[in-house]
C-alpha cells in the first residue's frame, strides 16, 4: 500500500534488574530463577553447540545446533527468533479476529475487521473479478497522450499501488519538528537495489534476465502482445532510473538529504516538470517541501521528457499489475510470487491466505490500530509496561555515566548529549491517544474497494494534518508488530507490545537475560539517537550539529572503524556486509550492547551474579543477545538483506560482543580465535 503519511522513534533512579532471584555474594554458589518461558533462566541452551569456539564463531556457539537442525519453512525466506515471535502475534491476531468473526453484537471497530476479513478470504469472489478491479486504472494508462497525463498518474501512485520514479510523501520538518513537510526522492525500481540493475556478474544477469520474463508474463493479464520485447523495454527504462539513483549509503547521509525549497521556487531550481499537476493529484498545498535527492531527482525529470510515452505506459501498466496481484485473483498473484517470492528470494511457497489477511490488516494505514487496541487488552499485561518503563530509565541512566566516562568526547559536547538523553521519549506497548475510523467504509465483498476506501481515508487524514502541528501521539508501528525504533524528529523510542515477549522481554527471566536483549534493544533505539546519523539531530528533534569539530573528528574516527570491520563479513560467496550503508545499525548493537551490559551491572547493586545451571551472569547476557539474531536464511534473501537493507544479517550481529572487554573474559577469548580483536581494534564509541 502507497504511504500518505509515514510516522514510523531527567536522570533515572535505578530500582534493580527484574529478574525474579536475590543476587548471591558468592559467585560460585548456584541458584535458580522463577520458570522463565525459555529454559530454567530464559535462554535455550539446548541451541548451542558446545563444539564451536564462543572466539572462534559467537553465534554458531550460541545458536549452532539449532541452525544446523532447524528446516527452513517453504512460506520462509528467513526464520529466527523474531520471525518466531512474529508467528506467535500473528496466531495472536487470528485469535481474535476468529472471535470477532464467530459474533453478531459487534461493535463499529470489530464490524471493520470482521468485513475486511471476509472480503479477503472470499477467494472466489476475488477470482471471479481477476484483474477488473484495476482496470480503470490501467485504461486511464492505456489513454495517456503526453506527460501531462503521465505526471497525473505518477501524481496518484498513493491511490492507484503504482511505481512512480518520482516519490512524494508528507514526513517532519527536520529544521522544525512541529511542523509536516513533504519530502521528494527518486523511486521507480522493481527490484530491491540499483545494484541488481547495474552490476555485472552471472548472479545478477540471471535476475534481470527472470525479472524481464516476469514483466512479460504480468504485462498479458493485460492483453498486452509482444511482452518479452516491451518487457526489454520496460527493464532498459528501470536500468536508467537505477543509474540516475544514489547508492544506498549516500541516501542515509542527513547533510546530503536536507535541501529544502519554498514551492514558489521548485520549477526554478527543478524545471521541466508539471509540479502543480503533480501535487494536484494529492490535495496537498505544499507550502515547502525537502528535495531529499536533488540530483536522482533531476535525472528523473529527464527521464520522464525524453522516454518513449509508450514504454512508460508499459512500466507503469506493469507496476499497477504487480503493485496490487495480492488483491487480485489467484493466478495473477501466483505470477507475482512465482518472482518475488521464489526467485528474488528463494520462498517456495506462498504464505496462507490468512496470514497474509492479517499482514494487510495490520498495517498502520489499514485496520492495525483497530486490531492493536484488542491485541493489547488481551495479551498485554500492565505489568510488563511498569518494568519494560524501568529498564528504560535504567538504560537511560547507564548512558549517562558512560557518556560521563568518554574520553573522547569534550565537556561541551557532553552537555548537549546529556541534554538530548534527558530528553527521549519512550512510548512503550501501545499509543495513548488510539486511531479513529470514523467515516470508513468496508464491504463484505469488494476488497479493492475496501483497500482503496482505505487509502483515501488515511490520505486525507494526512492532507487535513498538513498544515497542522505534528500529531506526537502517533505511532509509526502498530502494538502487534514484532520491532522497535527511533524517531529522530520527536527523539523518540518506541516499542510496541508484541516485541515485550520471550526471548527479548520476560518477567521471570533472569536480570541478566532480560538487559542482554530487550535492554540490548533498548539501548541499540537509543543509540540510533547517537549514530552517525541520528546525532546530527538535537534533544527537541532539529538537525543542526551540536558538536565540536574535534569531537566530530574522534567520533567518525571510530565509525570508521567499525566500517572496516563490518565490510570484512562475508555472507555468500562475494558478498559481504556493507559497513558503511548499516552503520547506524552497528552503531546500535555495539553501543547498545555496552549500555545493557552497564545497566546489568548497576542492578546487582555491588553484589557478584549467581552462577544459573553452570552458566555466569555475564555468559547469560551475551548469549540471550547472541539468541535474539539466531536466524537462518535462504541465499537470495540473504543477498536482498546485503544489497537493499540497513541490518547486517542476524549471524553477524550476533558477533557484536567482541569489541566488548567482559565478552572477553566471560568466554576466555584469546588471541588466535577467529573473532580475537586486540584491544585498540575494539570499537568503543558509547
Amino acid at each position: 500500500m502507497k504511504k500518505s503519511l509515514i510516522a514510523i522513534a531527567l536522570a533515572a533512579t535505578f530500582l534493580g534488574g527484574c529478574g525474579m532471584f536475590e543476587a548471591s555474594n558468592d559467585s560460585n554458589k548456584s541458584v535458580t530463577v522463577s520458570k522463565a518461558e525459555l529454559g530454567s533462566f530464559g535462554v535455550d541452551l539446548s541451541a548451542r553447540n558446545e563444539a564451536i569456539k564462543p572466539g572462534d564463531d559467537f553465534f554458531m556457539y550460541a545458536s549452532g545446533t539449532w541452525y544446523d537442525n532447524f528446516v527452513m519453512p517453504a512460506d520462509k525466506t528467513r526464520f529466527g527468533a523474531f520471525t518466531a515471535l512474529a508467528e506467535r502475534s500473528e496466531a495472536q491476531v487470528k485469535e481474535i479476529i476468529d472471535d470477532i468473526t464467530s459474533r453478531s453484537n459487534l461493535n463499529a471497530d470489530e464490524q471493520l475487521i470482521a468485513d475486511f476479513y471476509q472480503a479477503y478470504m472470499d477467494t472466489e469472489a476475488v477470482n471471479k473479478l481477476g484483474i477488473s478491479p484495476i482496470q480503470a486504472t490501467l485504461a486511464q494508462i492505456s489513454a495517456v497522450k503526453n506527460t501531462n497525463d503521465l505526471t497525473k498518474i505518477f501524481g496518484q501512485a498513493w491511490l492507484t499501488g503504482t511505481e512512480s520514479p518520482i516519490g512524494g510523501y508528507m514526513w517532519f520538518n527536520r529544521l522544525d519538528p512541529n511542523q509536516y513537510e513533504m519530502s521528494i526522492g527518486a523511486g521507480g525500481l522493481g527490484l530491491p537495489d540499483r545494484s541488481y540493475y547495474l552490476e555485472d556478474s552471472e548472479r545478477f544477469e540471471e535476475i534481470r534476465n527472470a525479472y524481464a520474463a516476469h514483466i512479460a508474463t504480468m504485462l498479458a493479464f493485460a492483453g498486452i502482445e509482444n511482452g518479452q520485447a516491451r518487457a526489454e523495454q520496460v527493464l532498459a527504462l528501470e536500468t536508467k532510473i537505477a543509474q540516475g539513483h544514489w547508492p544506498r549509503e549516500k541516501r542515509r547521509n542527513r547533510d546530503l538529504s536536507l535541501n529544502q525549497v519554498k514551492r514558489a521556487d521548485l520549477a526554478k531550481q527543478y524545471p521541466d516538470f508539471d509540479w502543480d499537476t503533480y501535487f494536484a493529484q494529492s490535495g496537498y498545498k505544499v507550502p515547502q517541501l525537502n528535495i531529499s535527492q536533488p540530483e536522482p531527482v533531476k535525472a528523473m525529470i529527464a527521464l520522464i521528457n525524453s522516454e518513449k510515452l509508450a514504454v512508460w505506459q508499459d512500466y507503469l501498466t506493469y507496476h499497477t499489475i504487480s503493485g496490487n496481484a495480492g488483491l487480485l485473483s489467484d493466478d495473477i498473484y501466483a505470477a507475482n510470487f512465482a518472482f518475488y517470492g521464489q526467485e528474488l528470494n528463494g520462498q517456495q511457497e506462498p504464505r496462507p491466505r490468512w496470514k497474509r489477511a492479517i499482514g494487510e490488516m495490520s498495517d498502520t494505514e489499514s485496520l492495525g490500530f483497530a486490531i492493536g487496541k484488542v491485541y493489547v487488552e488481551r495479551y498485554f499485561p500492565e505489568s510488563s509496561k511498569l518494568q519494560m518503563a524501568q529498564l528504560v530509565e535504567n538504560l537511560r541512566t547507564a548512558l549517562g555515566q558512560r557518556i560521563d566516562g568518554l574520553d573522547w568526547m569534550s565537556d561541551a559536547t557532553k552537555v548537549n548529549a546529556h541534554a538530548k538523553l534527558a530528553a527521549f521519549t519512550p512510548k512503550i506497548g501501545y499509543p495513548d491517544v488510539w486511531q479513529e475510523f470514523d467515516g470508513v467504509t468496508i464491504l463484505k465483498n469488494d476488497l479493492m474497494a475496501n483497500i482503496k476506501n482505505l487509502r483515501q481515508f488515511f490520505h486525507a487524514d494526512s492532507v487535513a494534518k498538513e498544515l497542522k502541528k505534528t500529531d506526537r501521539d502517533r505511532w509509526g508501528m502498530t502494538p502487534q508488530r514484532v520491532n522497535a525504533y527511533y524517531n529522530s524528529s520527536f527523539n523518540e523510542i518506541v516499542f510496541p507490545a508484541a516485541i515485550l515477549q520471550p526471548p527479548f522481554f520476560d518477567p521471570m527471566a533472569d536480570a541478566a537475560v532480560n538487559y542482554g536483549a530487550i535492554g540490548a534493544v533498548i539501548g541499540h533505539e537509543m543509540g540510533h539517537g547517537f549514530d552517525d546519523q541520528g546525532s546530527k539531530s538535537d534533544e527537541n528533534g532539529i538537525q543542526r550539529n551540536w558538536w565540536t569539530d574535534e569531537d566530530r573528528d574522534a567520533f567518525d574516527a571510530k565509525t570508521d572503524q567499525l566500517v572496516a570491520q563490518y565490510n570484512k563479513y562475508e555472507a555468500i560467496p562475494d558478498n559481504f556486509v556493507n559497513g558503511r550503508n548499516s552503520l547506524g545499525e552497528n552503531i546500535g548493537d555495539v553501543g547498545g550492547l555496552a549500555m545493557a551490559y552497564h545497566a546489568y551491572k548497576l542492578s546487582l547493586n555491588g553484589k557478584a551474579a549467581p552462577i544459573i545451571d553452570g552458566v555466569t551472569g555475564d555468559q547469560r547476557f551475551f548469549l540471550a543477545w547472541a539468541q535474539v539474531w539466531k536466524e537462518k536464511r535462504t541465499e537470495k534473501s540473504m543477498l536482498n538483506q546485503l544489497r537493499g537493507g540497513t541490518h547486517a544479517p542476524g549471524r553477524f550481529r550476533a558477533q557484536a560482543p567482541r569489541n566488548h572487554d567482559a565478552w572477553y573474559k566471560a568466554f576466555d577469548v584469546q588471541p588466535g580465535d577467529a573473532l580475537y580483536l586486540p584491544e585498540d581494534e575494539r570499537v568503543r564509541i558509547w
